[in-house]
């Protein structure tokens, strides 16, 4: 399982914080950051889901107000949102 962030799209409201520890505040920047992230296009931060924090990472997707987290299953399929 994959996650995308687009950071740009980010309005830093951290609920994502609180339901995954895959993400972190950046209180400066006042967006959050996608822990050990590769920036795989301008402002998409990309990495892979670790086992057993498949569930984490797709209930910090959802709570997202402005949808700039999506998480892809292993063949690509985008699953939430």
């Amino acid at each position: 399982m994959r996650v995308e962030f687009d950071r740009d799209t980010c309005i830093g409201m951290f609920q994502c914080v609180a339901e995954w520890d895959g993400f972190e505040k950046d209180t400066d920047a006042g967006k959050a950051v996608l822990v050990d992230g590769e920036e795989v296009d301008e402002d998409v931060i990309a990495r892979e889901v670790p086992d057993g924090e498949e569930l984490d990472a797709k209930f910090s997707a959802r709570s997202c107000p402005v949808d700039a987290i999506t998480v892809y299953d292993d063949d690509g399929e985008q699953l939430v949102p």
